[in-house]
Formats: structure tokens, C-alpha cells, sequence
């Protein structure tokens, strides 16, 4: 079976990041993104999707480290079911998507001013630039259809 998720949207809030026991970054966030149509009667309407993300290890990081609520991101990942039991002990699920490949949209010094430090990691967790996982493709905003 393929399992393979593309999302463009904006973050809705800042990367939580978080460290295993053996110091592997676990990085939570949310990401919108939404469609626009026009229905039958020609009025024009919107749709607005909300999900959880989840990157694990130096993708975790380097998250964290340049993204901001309000960034633009593409991000290519897995579809996941998450399943727990509440304090009250009724089961819960949701489904959330595990990101293989991250490619920040905005443009350098767009929406984020300077890279964040997060005082909660680990003194060995080194800092490095991003590495881009897609090369760069030099595109105008105009073209694109979305």
C-alpha cells in the first residue's frame, strides 16, 4: 500500500520540541491549509484543514530552530493513527502526519526575523544552517496556481 501526504499551508503555532531519553528531538506542530471554490449558485466559498505534524531527529531542529507560527511550509510525510487512553479512560485517536521532508516557502527574513533558540535543548544538540531537501527552484509567486 503508499501512504505519502503533501500539505502546503501555514504553521499554526511554534515547533514544541521535545528530547527522548537517548536525545533524540521530537518536534510537534500544527499546520492550515485550505481550498477555495465557488459553489453552484457561484458564491465563493472556504475550506480550512487543520493537522498535526511530527518530525523526528534534525529535521526536529532545524523546525524549531527557523520556523514560526504563521510559516509557510511544504511538507511530505506519512499518515498516522494515534490511539490512547484518556485519564478518564475512554480511547482516543487522531491522525496526524509523520513529515519525511520539510521545504520552507518564505522567503529569507520573511515571518520569522531570526532564527529561535530553544533554551530547553540539550547543550550537545549542535546548531548547523538548514540543509534543503528539494533543491531550489527559482519560481514567481505569480505562477504558482495555489
Amino acid at each position: 500500500m503508499y501512504n505519502r501526504v503533501i500539505l502546503v499551508g501555514n504553521l499554526t503555532r511554534d515547533v514544541e520540541i521535545r528530547y527522548t531519553p537517548s536525545g533524540s528531538a521530537i518536534g510537534k506542530v500544527g499546520i492550515a491549509t485550505n481550498r477555495k471554490w465557488k459553489d453552484q449558485s457561484g458564491q465563493q466559498k472556504e475550506e480550512v484543514m487543520f493537522i498535526d505534524l511530527t518530525f523526528f531527529g534534525r529535521s526536529a531542529e532545524i523546525a524549531n530552530q527557523y520556523l514560526r507560527k504563521g510559516s509557510k511550509v511544504l511538507v511530505e510525510g506519512r499518515l498516522v493513527l494515534e490511539q490512547w487512553t484518556a485519564q478518564d479512560g475512554t480511547k482516543r485517536s487522531r491522525h496526524s502526519v509523520t513529515v519525511d521532508n520539510l521545504q520552507m516557502l518564505d522567503r529569507p527574513g520573511e515571518n520569522s526575523g531570526q532564527p529561535q533558540t530553544n533554551q530547553n535543548a540539550p547543550a550537545s544538540a549542535p546548531r548547523q544552517p538548514a540543509q534543503p531537501s528539494v533543491p531550489e527552484i527559482d519560481i514567481d509567486e505569480d505562477e504558482i496556481p495555489f
